[in-house]
């Protein structure tokens, strides 16, 4: 599904990935397509069955860890809010969720220094103003898990890191820390239990709500292969951009195509987008069941 059609919802937005409907005034339907995005650019062809693999995540961890945050999650199921012809849309990839006010910042977690946060380092020895030790080499792990947000960008522009500061600014002292304390412990838990599974969880991001008595909620995608750097334990090793079970498989292969990451990207190989499709459920596999 590249694009759901719910015509018995108010439509309130399409992102990405997810497009979201209005459930009276309280919460919202949430589905997840196929779409899949990379650098920012949503690609023209989905991955078949992405939209489930997230949902299913997503519940997973919602579960898991709900003893150290309240979440979105509600007891009402997607089939039972869209007229009866609309069902095959929502089944086993919309949720229904409460409608919070979303805290405009990224909590992003890594343990291990990959990405923007190795560029950043080797740039200025620093990932979002965290001073990390000299020697430090790609993909090493970091002696503890750092809290390195990023300021949510318009549609179709580049998230862009900032440093602890910048939280603080925009939401206040004691949002920030508690956003920054719950961000790591989040991460540290579900790393410790990734590593149970052979999976390393490089680094993930959270998005955090607030309800109308200003209880901060986890909320959006929870540890998906979307939101994280899921890799083999088996094939780790530092120095290189590991093997992984998320979408740095086809980012890896935009990075060998004459782009400038501005639309419209790249159309992928039927074999690329399989390959990706297949990650995305071992990494699924792997981690609930």
């Amino acid at each position: 599904m590249y694009q759901s059609s719910i015509q018995s919802l108010p439509l309130l937005a399409r992102g990405k990935v997810r497009d979201m409907y209005a459930v009276g005034d309280d919460k919202l339907l949430v589905v997840a397509t196929d779409r899949i995005s990379a650098f920012d650019v949503i690609l023209d062809d989905p991955i078949p069955g992405k939209g489930e693999v997230l949902t299913g995540m997503t519940e997973f961890w919602l579960k898991k860890l709900a003893h150290v945050i309240p979440n979105h999650s509600t007891d009402v199921a997607a089939e039972d809010v869209v007229a009866a012809g609309e069902r095959d849309q929502v089944r086993g990839r919309a949720v229904v969720v409460k409608r919070l006010k979303p805290v405009l910042v990224e909590a992003v977690a890594r343990g291990y220094l990959i990405g923007s946060g190795w560029k950043d380092y080797q740039a200025s020895g620093a990932v979002c103003g965290v001073k990390l030790p000299e020697g430090l080499k790609q993909a090493g792990k970091l002696p503890t898990p750092i809290f390195t947000p990023a300021a949510k960008a318009e549609f179709g522009s580049h998230d862009e890191n900032v440093d602890f500061d910048y939280v603080v600014k925009a939401v206040g002292a004691d949002l920030a820390a508690r956003i920054r304390d719950v961000t790591l412990r989040l991460y540290t838990e579900a790393a410790e239990y990734g590593a149970t599974r052979g999976i390393l969880i490089a680094d993930t991001k959270f998005e955090f709500g607030l309800d109308d008595a200003g209880t901060l909620h986890l909320m959006d995608e929870v540890l998906t292969p979307d939101s994280s750097r899921f890799w083999p334990a088996d094939g780790y090793r530092e120095g290189i951009s590991p093997p992984s079970f998320d979408k740095q498989f086809i980012r890896d292969w935009l990075e060998t195509q004459p782009w400038d990451k501005t639309p419209p990207a790249p159309r992928a190989p039927q074999e690329i987008l399989e390959k990706t499709g297949a990650k995305y459920r071992e990494a699924l596999a792997r981690l609930t069941r």
